[in-house]
Order: C-alpha cells, then sequence, then structure tokens
C-alpha cells in the first residue's frame, strides 16, 4: 500500500490554491507545511505532499510497511536489488516519536522509501495476527472444497431436465 507521495511543482503557491480546492469535495484538506513542502491529507495523515521544483513529477514514494522488520527487510532487498543509499533504516523523529523508515534511489533515481508509523513490536493495524491467518487459510480450504461439490449437483439437476 503507499503510504505518502510528493508532487514536484512548479509554483507552490498556485497549486496550493488548485489542490486546496480541488481537493475539498473529497474531504482533503491541508494538515501542515514542512520545509518548503505542503502535506495534504485527513486530520492526522497528510498523504499528498508537494513542494517546487524546477521538474515537476513525483519526486518521492512512500511504501506502508507494517512493521520495522519489514523496512529493514525492504532496505536489505532494495540494496542487493542495485538501489543505491539514501538513509538506512532508522528513527526520522523530526517527523514524529515512531517514524521509522528506510531510503533509496531506485534505478532511474526516484527515491523510494518504506515506512513504519508504530512503536518497536507493534505491528501496523491491517496485519493479521497468526491466528487469523490460519482461520482464512482454513476458510479458504472449505471453500475450495465445497466449490466441486456445487459443480456437481448442478450437473445432476441439469441431467434430470
Amino acid at each position: 500500500m503507499i503510504d505518502h507521495l510528493t508532487l514536484g511543482v512548479r509554483d507552490i503557491e498556485a497549486s496550493k490554491r488548485f489542490y486546496v480546492e480541488a481537493l475539498k469535495p473529497l474531504g482533503i484538506g491541508v494538515i501542515m507545511e514542512y520545509g518548503g513542502a505542503v502535506g495534504m491529507g485527513i486530520p492526522g495523515k497528510p498523504f499528498f505532499w508537494f513542494g517546487a521544483t524546477e521538474k515537476p513529477g513525483i519526486q518521492h514514494l512512500a511504501f506502508a510497511a507494517m512493521d520495522r522488520e519489514s523496512v529493514d527487510a525492504f532496505y536489505q532487498a532494495a540494496m542487493a536489488a542495485g538501489g543505491k543509499d539514501n538513509g538506512p533504516p532508522g528513527i526520522r523523529a523530526h517527523y514524529h516519536p515512531n517514524y521509522y523508515g528506510a531510503f533509496v534511489f531506485d534505478p532511474d533515481g526516484n527515491n523510494i522509501e518504506a515506512v513504519c508509523h508504530v512503536a518497536p513490536g507493534a505491528v501496523a493495524a491491517g496485519k493479521p495476527r497468526p491466528t487469523a491467518r490460519k482461520a482464512v487459510k482454513k476458510a479458504a480450504r472449505k471453500t475450495v472444497k465445497k466449490a466441486p461439490a456445487k459443480k456437481k449437483a448442478a450437473k445432476k439437476k441439469s441431467r434430470r431436465k
């Protein structure tokens, strides 16, 4: 899942006026301004950022990680795949106390990040617990087993007619 992205714009004030009005019907507004960039989103979560640059377009893309171990694994995998370091895994307290991220440049020089927003040992919302995973797998097996039986019953009914 995408956590946030940063868009480069030529004129930050013109873009701010545009996005404030265009995104208002979606419930998206300015949440914060930081370091020459505007962060928009819903209360407590700026997920769309933009800042002035000579080269407009996506400048940064961050993927949500469920835990800090996943951020570490992303960084190692990205580096092994040919990425260039742009900030090893660690706390970025200037964003917030539990901001744990890692940054790499992809082969085209795009700034790619994995970020976890929860405390050490915690798991972000949405990650199934081991017991939930077992229940989902068990339910999936039952569904698969039932499907052929339904097809056979339907074939028997069509033969009777």
